[in-house]
């Protein structure tokens, strides 16, 4: 007894996921980690009524046994709530069999569902080390993802930034020759206008700069209320604006925008207790679909038409 003892000890610490079985299949022993699976334990039970062979098939009996000896075993514990699967391999001994398992694929759940540590496995097993490895290795990448996110997020931000004209926030002649370029190379109708405020230099000079920055906002204000969320607007220069509108192919349309914006320019802006007056004039350019326009001939036929406008008199739409 005492010998049969001691082996079993032996088992249970280089295979504490073991099965014991007599001749006839029914468990004489198990290892302590196996029985974790199942707390009323497995000893006295038939190994076919405690298990779901499903590789290979074919096992109806213990008389099976000899012809699975050796082969890969995988199965489930029948009922076990968690659906874990086993894999493992049978081989006869004296009397009975050795049945050696291991949770395969299984083993992060099997660690989580069971609160399993390194004393549940073989002096030699690697598992707890695997699973450090891979827990350290997915905290890695999971920074790494999050470092990619954190400099694509300022590569985009940089970006934004350097299309963007810090005082009215309206995108920028970089942003706006990168558009005009798009709309041209895809063919896709488009109007564009090319704003410059009549009598700027003026609020300039008598009231200073910090009310023609005012004003310069306020412009951009009035083309923001005028347009929709996939157009482009950009400040280009000093007081020069452009509106690119995709889509818009309607000379009607567009220089009913125009007119709304211009009449909204030629308002008193109240600056500091007092106003500034300015008025716009507006050239725009309309191109149809699959033009295949040139962007430097689409913005010079805009400027012709604002250069019209302000020799019309200013404070006017002229179309190119």
């Amino acid at each position: 007894m005492g010998a049969e003892a001691g082996c079993v000890n032996v088992m249970d610490r280089l295979m504490p996921m073991h099965l014991l079985l007599d001749a006839g299949g029914r468990v004489l022993s198990h290892g302590p980690t196996l029985a974790r699976l199942v707390p009323g334990g497995l000893k006295g039970r038939a190994f076919l009524d405690l298990f779901d062979l499903r590789s290979p098939p074919g096992l109806r009996s213990a008389a099976d046994f000899p012809g699975i000896a050796g082969q890969k075993l995988r199965m489930a514990l029948r009922g076990e709530a968690w659906g874990l699967r086993l894999r493992g391999v049978m081989l006869p001994v004296a009397k009975g069999w050795v049945v050696n398992l291991s949770f395969g694929i299984d083993l992060p759940r099997a660690v989580v569902l069971l609160h399993l540590t390194d004393a549940d496995f073989a002096p030699t097993d690697l598992a707890m080390e695997l699973l450090c490895l891979a827990e350290a290795n997915e905290a890695v990448t999971g920074e790494l993802r999050a470092l990619a996110q954190r400099l694509d997020g300022a590569r985009r931000q940089a970006r934004e930034e350097a299309e963007t004209d810090p005082l009215t926030g309206l995108r920028n002649r970089r942003a706006c020759d990168s558009v005009l370029a798009r709309l041209c190379r895809d063919g896709e109708a488009f109007a564009l206008l090319h704003m410059d405020l009549d009598h700027f230099k003026a609020v300039n000079d008598r009231l200073g700069h910090a009310a023609g920055d005012h004003v310069l906002v306020h412009a951009a204000g009035v083309m923001k209320a005028a347009s929709r969320a996939d157009d482009c607007l950009a400040r280009v220069g000093g007081d020069e604006f452009v509106m690119l509108l995709p889509g818009a192919a309607e000379a009607r349309a567009v220089r009913a925008v125009a007119e709304r914006m211009i009449a909204q320019l030629s308002q008193p802006i109240a600056w500091e207790g007092g106003e500034c007056r300015v008025s716009a004039s507006i050239g725009f350019a309309l191109m149809p679909p699959g033009a295949g326009a040139d962007p430097a001939r689409v913005l010079a036929e805009a400027d012709r038409a604002l250069y019209a406008a302000k020799n019309a008199g200013r404070g006017r739409a002229v179309q190119a």
